[in-house]
């Protein structure tokens, strides 16, 4: 229960710093909640096919963070036309 919990916080933390990295500020909390745990799969799926495997909190926040970039940018694409 507590791991839920700790990975939808991470994944708010990762979601809101993305959002504030990116131009924009995101899209919410809500939003940045789910942006940021998709975050977390698309930077640990990147971090994976470089061959970077690390553990640990800091590490994790920084590659879900990676990945709520890239899919921030990935959406920006899309929302623009």
């Amino acid at each position: 229960m507590w791991s839920i919990i700790l990975y939808l916080l991470l994944g708010a933390v990762a979601g809101w710093l993305a959002g504030n990295l990116m131009r924009g500020g995101g899209f919410g909390l809500l939003w940045n909640i789910i942006i940021g745990i998709i975050g977390g799969f698309i930077g640990g799926w990147l971090m994976s096919l470089i061959g970077i495997q690390k553990a640990g909190l800091l590490w994790e926040l920084i590659v879900a963070v990676i990945g709520a970039i890239v899919l921030l940018f990935v959406i920006s694409l899309f929302k623009k036309k």
